[in-house]
């Protein structure tokens, strides 16, 4: 198997796994908190996606695709660029308000389509290319990848386990 498929397998397991997270729940079901100024299912979902389509707008030197489509109005938000949900305060996290499950499948899918055809044209010298000077050691596209990937499972875990909570399956 080479890096490519490698990655490609990895990623191509998140649009199910996101699914399976959201679909069939309410918008009220999507925005729970187990307590205030928790994380909810919709959040995490939104985050994962925000910060998927951020750190791959980069690497590409494009626009995310948050800010190039009518995403943000889905979700009860402005297109800010910046804004992927890390550190946000408890009133932050109520804001995002995703209008339906299909919101989120639907900007995840776009995500992911751009990422898959990213990863698709990699080989393994790409990986060594540094991406980020601001961190020591600097961070490489190799390290960014297996980053985005780790962020995503744990927030898609964390968002089908808030989902066994509400009793949903």
């Amino acid at each position: 198997m080479d890096v490519s498929e490698l990655l490609t397998e990895t990623y191509d397991r998140l649009p199910g796994l996101v699914r399976a997270a959201v679909q069939g729940l309410s918008p009220e079901q999507l925005r729970h908190e187990i307590a205030p100024g928790h994380n909810s299912i919709g959040w995490l979902v939104w985050h994962l996606t925000r910060v998927q389509d951020h750190h791959v707008a980069d690497v590409l030197d494009a626009e995310q695709i948050w800010v190039s489509g009518d995403w943000a109005h889905r979700f009860g938000l402005t297109a800010d660029p910046d804004d992927t949900g890390y550190g946000h305060s408890p009133a932050q996290i109520a804001r995002v308000r995703p209008e339906n499950a299909q919101a989120l499948v639907d900007y995840y899918g776009a995500v992911a389509s751009r990422t898959g055809k990213f990863l698709a044209g990699l080989g393994p010298a790409d990986l060594d290319r540094v991406v980020d000077e601001g961190w020591d050691p600097p961070v490489t596209l190799g390290v960014r990848l297996v980053s985005i990937a780790e962020d995503d499972l744990q927030h898609v875990g964390q968002a089908a386990y808030l989902r066994g909570l509400l009793g949903t399956g």
